[in-house]
């Protein structure tokens, strides 16, 4: 295998910013993996390296003891020596006082202070921490950051060329088969007159031209179909400001042969004329057919 693989590591202080963290890598394509002992990282990323599949991951290690500490240590040294990994550290941290203010906004307690009070557990984790801080590859202080920038800073230092980012999927579905539970945005075009009731048109599907033209004849349609790619126009962009990766717009008529195909591949286009990276998927479009074939 010539291509070389990436690993970054995170760690960091407890309470800096490690889960948002592990979700932008998510966002990016990275393979995540979330506290992972150390002693482990070796022989998982021998069997990353042998299946040839994976090319990005992101590793959270939670050093919790001296003797994470010196896993890690061995762990970093042992992959530097290898000439197809390419290795970041990034170090996540923040001052004292906001660490301290969100752990009391959670009520959760520090790691290292089980019994005591949360500053103690701050002081033994620094020091810990202190050597390893100097190893960095990047070190972020999250002190005065939202999650939103932190996502941001992350994906400024991290996001790759190759790396497609924000797409939409567009799904149409039929209500009679349930809705889609990972859209983000869904729409109920049953008020549309319905060609199930045209004979000729029953059995096509909103791919084919005499449905589309159906669907598309009435103004109903055209209006609905403006005010809706107006809306997308407008709050798309909120969408990949606020760093989400993707989002899943779907559109819904009774049985998702008809009306919801036809629309979901006019408003997929029309977002893909606006620049956006478009996926159309028809999840119910065959299903009466396989229905009445079962029968």
């Amino acid at each position: 295998m010539t291509e070389s693989l990436h690993l970054v590591v995170i760690t960091g202080m407890s309470g800096a910013g490690k889960t948002v963290a592990i979700q932008s890598f998510e966002d990016m394509g990275y393979f995540c993996v979330d506290n992972m002992p150390p002693g482990l990282i070796p022989k998982f990323w021998e069997l990353i390296r042998e299946s040839g599949k994976v090319t990005k991951i992101a590793l959270v290690v939670d050093l919790r003891s001296r003797a994470f500490f010196e896993e890690i240590q061995n762990m970093l040294v042992e992959i530097d020596n290898t000439g197809f990994i390419d290795t970041s550290l990034l170090f996540l941290d923040a001052s004292d006082e906001e660490l301290v203010s969100r752990y009391k906004e959670t009520r959760r307690t520090h790691p290292m202070a089980m019994d005591g009070l949360v500053t103690e557990g701050i002081r033994k984790e620094r020091a810990i921490l202190e050597d390893l801080k100097t190893r960095a590859t990047l070190v972020i202080d999250t002190t005065n950051l939202t999650p939103r920038q932190l996502r941001e800073k992350i994906n400024h230092e991290f996001k790759q060329t190759d790396d497609l980012g924000f797409h939409i999927e567009m799904l149409s579905f039929g209500f009679k088969y349930g809705l889609p539970i990972d859209a983000d945005i869904v729409m109920d075009v049953r008020f549309l007159p319905n060609p199930h009731y045209i004979a000729e048109l029953r059995p096509r599907t909103g791919l084919d031209k005499e449905v589309y033209d159906y669907v598309m004849s009435f103004p109903e349609t055209d209006e609905f179909y403006n005010n809706f790619v107006t809306l997308l126009k407008n709050i798309l962009p909120g969408y990949v400001k606020e760093g989400k990766s993707s989002l899943t717009i779907a559109i819904g008529c009774t049985g998702g042969q008809h009306r919801s195909v036809a629309l979901s591949e006019r408003v997929g286009h029309a977002l893909e004329d606006l620049d956006y990276r478009v996926n159309i998927t028809h999840r119910d479009k065959d299903k009466r057919k396989e229905t009445v074939n079962r029968s």
